[in-house]
C-alpha cells in the first residue's frame, strides 16, 4: 500500500523544506539587485502569480490524482507521453549528482567556522581547499580532504532516504526547517543593526523603473521562480502523490508560494545587511562585493563574517547551518523526485527502489570532490537549471494547457479545495505560462549552442543533455507492470 503524509502539516513543511534551499540564500537577493532591485519585485510577483502558483497547484493535483511520481503521472494521462516524467526525472537525476558536492562544502565550511578558519584571504582558501585545477578537463583526483564529509553527507542522506515518506524526509524536515528559521531571523536581526546595513538594503530594493523594459528581466524572474519553487522537474508530483485524497491543493499551492518567497525576501534582507556593512568596512561601493552563488557563500559571506565586529564564529556558523539544513531538506527532495519512478513502474519496495537510485548518484557525485569539480558543477548546473528544467516545464504546460485540457484538472482541484481557482488558472498556464517560458527555452538554446557557457567546452554540456535524453529513452522505453499505467477510478482520462 502507497505511503501517505501523517498530517498535512508534515507535507507542507516538506514541501517548503524543498522550495526554500540554496537558491533563496545565495542566489534570489543578488538576482534581484542586478535585475532592477526593488521594480524587479514587480516582474517576479507577476511571474509567481502566472507561473509559479499556477503550476504548482497543477503538480501538486497531478500528483495526489494519478497517485504517481512524474513518470507515472503522465503515463496515466497517457502512455504517449511518459517520456516527459522520465525527462524531468533525469533532470532530477543531474541536479542530484552535483547538488551533494555543495552539501559537502557547507558540511565542512560548517567546521571552518569555529575560529573562522578561513583566515582572512577567503578566496585563496576556497580554491585551495578545492584544490582547483586549470580546466574542466583536468580532473586532478580526488581531494583526500572532502572525503570524509563527503561520505558524511551520503550516509545522512542515504539514512533520511531509506527511512521513507514520514519517518525520513518528514521527520528530516521538521527538525531542519526550525533550526533554518531561527539560524536566519538571528542574521536578519543582527545584519539590521550594523552600521552600513541600510546601503546593502538600498542596493538590494532600490527600484530602477527601466529594467522592467528588458525581457532579460522578465526571463530572470521566471527563471527564479522555478528554480525557487522546485517545480518542472518531478519534486512536487513526487510530494503530492503521497497527499491523501482528500487534500486542498489549491491553498496548500499559495501557502508554500507565499512562505517560500517571503523568506526569500526576508533572508535577502539579512544577507545585504551585512554585505552592506562589509562594502563600508572595506571603503568600497556595495556592488563590488555584492555576488550571487558559490562566490557569496563561500568567499563574500566569510569576508562578511571576518569584519564584524564581534562573535564572528557564531555567525560563521549560524550561516553555515542556515545553508547545511536548506541544502539537506532540498538534497532530499530531489532524490524523492526520483525514486517513485522506478518504485511505481516495477512495483519495488522503497528499499530496492532507493538502493538503486542512490548507487549511481553516489558514484557519479565523485566527479565533483576532485579537482574539477567545481567546473564540472557550474556546467551541470546551467545544463539543468537552463535547458532541462525548462524544456521539462514548457513541454508539461503545452500537453496539460494545449492538448489534455486543463479544465479536467481545474476542476480536479477544486474538488475538495476551501476556495475555488478560477478559469484564469486555464489561461495562465495556456498562454502567460507557455509562451514566456518557450521564450526562454528557445533562448537558453540559441544562447548556448551559439556563445557556450563560460568558455567550457560544448562538448561536455552536450554530455550532459544527452545523459538526460538517454536516460529518459531507455527508461521510457522498458515495459513496467500493468498496473502502473492504469489511472485511478475517479481521475480524469485522455478521452474524458
Amino acid at each position: 500500500m502507497r505511503e501517505t503524509w501523517n498530517s498535512k502539516a508534515g507535507f507542507i513543511i516538506a514541501a517548503i523544506g524543498s522550495a526554500v534551499g540554496l537558491g533563496n540564500l545565495w542566489r534570489f537577493p543578488y538576482i534581484a539587485a542586478s535585475n532592477g532591485g526593488g521594480a524587479f519585485i514587480f516582474p517576479y510577483l507577476f511571474a509567481i502569480i502566472t507561473a509559479g502558483i499556477p503550476i504548482l497547484i497543477l503538480e501538486y493535483t497531478m500528483g495526489k490524482t494519478y497517485r504517481s511520481g512524474a513518470p507515472g503521472c503522465f503515463a496515466r494521462i497517457s502512455r504517449r507521453f511518459e517520456w516527459l516524467g522520465w525527462l524531468q526525472v533525469m533532470t532530477a537525476f543531474l541536479i542530484a549528482i552535483y547538488y551533494s558536492a555543495i552539501v559537502v562544502w557547507v558540511l565542512s565550511y560548517l567546521g571552518f567556522s569555529f575560529g573562522t578558519q578561513w583566515g582572512t584571504e577567503t578566496g585563496d582558501f576556497f580554491y585551495a581547499y578545492l584544490g582547483i585545477t586549470d580546466s574542466i578537463t583536468q580532473l586532478g583526483g580526488l581531494k583526500t580532504n572532502l572525503i570524509l564529509p563527503f561520505f558524511i553527507v551520503w550516509a545522512l542522506v542515504a539514512i533520511i532516504m531509506y527511512r521513507g515518506i514520514n519517518k525520513g524526509i518528514n521527520l528530516a524536515c521538521k527538525i531542519c526547517m526550525p533550526i533554518l528559521a531561527t539560524c536566519v531571523v538571528i542574521i536578519v536581526i543582527r545584519g539590521i543593526t550594523l552600521p552600513g546595513a541600510i546601503d546593502g538594503i538600498a542596493y538590494m530594493f532600490t527600484p530602477d523603473w527601466s529594467a522592467i523594459a528588458h525581457t532579460d528581466v522578465w526571463v530572470a524572474a521566471y527563471g527564479q521562480v522555478f528554480f525557487s519553487l522546485s517545480i518542472a522537474f518531478g519534486i512536487m508530483l513526487s510530494y503530492s502523490s503521497y497527499l491523501p485524497k482528500e487534500e486542498d491543493v489549491v491553498n496548500t499551492a499559495f501557502l508554500t508560494a507565499c512562505t517560500n518567497h517571503g523568506f526569500e525576501l526576508f533572508a535577502g534582507i539579512g544577507i545585504f545587511s551585512i554585505i552592506g556593512y562589509m562594502a563600508g568596512a572595506q571603503g568600497v561601493d556595495v556592488s563590488e562585493v555584492a555576488t550571487a552563488g558559490v562566490g557569496l557563500a563561500f568567499v563574500v559571506f566569510p569576508t562578511a563574517i571576518n569584519a564584524l565586529p564581534a562573535f564572528n564564529t557564531l555567525f560563521g556558523i549560524l550561516f553555515f547551518l542556515s545553508l547545511f539544513t536548506a541544502a539537506i531538506t532540498s538534497m532530499i527532495s530531489i532524490i524523492q523526485a526520483i525514486i517513485p519512478g522506478i518504485e511505481d513502474k516495477w512495483e519495488m519496495s522503497h528499499k530496492k527502489a532507493t538502493t538503486i537510485v542512490l548507487i549511481p548518484i553516489f558514484v557519479l557525485s565523485f566527479l565533483f570532490i576532485t579537482g574539477a569539480g567545481l567546473y564540472i558543477l557550474d556546467l551541470a548546473d546551467y545544463i539543468a537549471n537552463n535547458i532541462g528544467i525548462v524544456f521539462g516545464g514548457v513541454t508539461e504546460v503545452f500537453i496539460i494547457g494545449w492538448l489534455f485540457k486543463p479544465e479536467k484538472l481545474r476542476l480536479e482541484a477544486n474538488r475538495y479545495s476551501n476556495f475555488a481557482v478560477g478559469k484564469w488558472w486555464n489561461y495562465a498556464l495556456k498562454i502567460v505560462t507557455f509562451v514566456v517560458l518557450g521564450y526562454t527555452m528557445i533562448l537558453n538554446l540559441i544562447t548556448y549552442f551559439k556563445d557556450g557557457y563560460e568558455g567550457y567546452p560544448l562538448w561536455i554540456g552536450c554530455l550532459f543533455l544527452l545523459m538526460i535524453v538517454a536516460g529518459a529513452v531507455v527508461l521510457t522505453a522498458i515495459r513496467g507492470k500493468d498496473g502502473y499505467y492504469v489511472k485511478p477510478d475517479d481521475a480524469p482520462g485522455w478521452d474524458d
